[in-house]
């Protein structure tokens, strides 16, 4: 990435939910203010709520050297909820990267020995990469702007970009609709590949990969075993037993705080900002891509077992014996508190008229 800033001659474009001062944050900054002065026309777009640290006047230089900075949406009591968890650079209109990486130095690393595990994706076709870029110029452009909230945030939340060998699609997806691609590509899937940081999908969701279980499929899951959000994880856990009971493989990352995501469902690719939770799946701005395309799934397989090679399987009699009553009510409120207190703040918020 921040190779690719190095080259850009026009544009660039960065977006992100979380960007912290340190010393990759640094490195960016620098890169940025490199390439505004020398012509490039440089915009940055750090979501408020997830860059809260982030200092107003950290990227001062930027905007002195002609470069554009818009916090989106700005903190206030009323709609701290709404969030965009999109990441996203875009060089010259002819390079691209998503995936789950922020712009903080838990990502400096090799998801191993140091640093977070997450997954990204760079893109060079020009259609997608144009795509990609008018996709950002839209949420730049509305970020701050003074319409009311139930307005402003009234734009699609998940963007689904759709590519294989002979077309682009831009499916522009709004809130609940990733979900119900997922459901479709599960409904003839045998073999399912899935890494999530916060695994908190909907009902219909575990129903569809059980299902793929029954009818003599393979559905593997890997999620997270060190974690930066333990209510998350307690949550996640709250389904384990359900969904072991139904033949379905859980492990669990082991060296590092898992942060990628990740989807393979035979020949079909799902990568981006997108966890499986409820988060994601209704209320945040994402980015996803959707690739059906057999090269791009046979390296999504091959980052799916080097993820698997350090990663612990629960077994399901294992699990069964650990279990308290204790646990089981932990997880029950951890589920409690992130499908049902979280999504109805943030949708009172969304739906505030202040």
């Amino acid at each position: 990435m921040l190779d690719a800033i190095a080259a850009a001659r026009v544009s660039v474009r960065l977006e992100t939910y979380i960007y912290s001062d340190g010393h990759l944050g640094r490195q960016f900054a620098d890169a940025l203010v490199s390439a505004a002065r020398r012509g490039v026309q440089v915009s940055v777009l750090v979501d408020a709520f997830g860059s809260w640290a982030l200092p107003e006047n950290f990227f001062d230089a930027l905007v002195a050297a002609g470069g554009r900075v818009r916090r989106f949406n700005r903190l206030t009591f009323w709609r701290f909820a709404v969030r965009d968890h999109r990441k996203l650079l875009v060089c010259d209109d002819r390079v691209a990267f998503v995936g789950g990486f922020n712009i903080s130095d838990e990502y400096d690393g090799d998801g191993i020995a140091c640093g977070w595990c997450d997954v990204g994706a760079r893109i060079e076709n020009p259609q997608l990469v144009e795509a990609l870029a008018g996709s950002f110029d839209k949420l730049f452009s509305f970020a701050e702007s003074h319409r009311k909230p139930l307005q402003r945030f009234s734009l699609r939340r998940q963007n689904v970009f759709e590519c294989d060998d002979s077309h682009l699609r831009h499916s522009g997806l709004g809130a609940g609709s990733l979900s119900k691609q997922l459901r479709r590509d599960l409904a003839s899937a045998v073999d399912v590949r899935i890494v999530s940081a916060y695994f908190l999908p909907t009902y219909r969701l575990r129903r569809a990969l059980m299902r793929v279980v029954r009818r003599g499929g393979r559905v593997r899951l890997i999620l997270a075993g060190p974690t930066d959000v333990y209510i998350s994880k307690l949550a996640a856990r709250s389904f384990y037993t359900r969904l072991l009971q139904a033949g379905v493989e859980i492990y669990e990352y082991e060296p590092q705080i898992l942060h990628a995501k990740l989807i393979g469902i035979g020949p079909i690719t799902y990568v981006g900002s997108a966890n499986l939770d409820i988060r994601s799946l209704r209320l945040n701005y994402e980015l996803i891509m959707r690739f059906n395309d057999k090269a791009i799934a046979s390296g999504a397989v091959g980052i799916f077992e080097k993820i698997l090679e350090h990663s612990q399987r629960i077994e399901p009699e294992a699990w069964r014996r650990k279990q308290t009553w204790w646990q089981r009510w932990k997880y029950r409120w951890a589920n409690f508190l992130l499908t049902r207190v979280d999504p109805f703040v943030a949708l009172r918020q969304f739906r505030a008229k202040r």
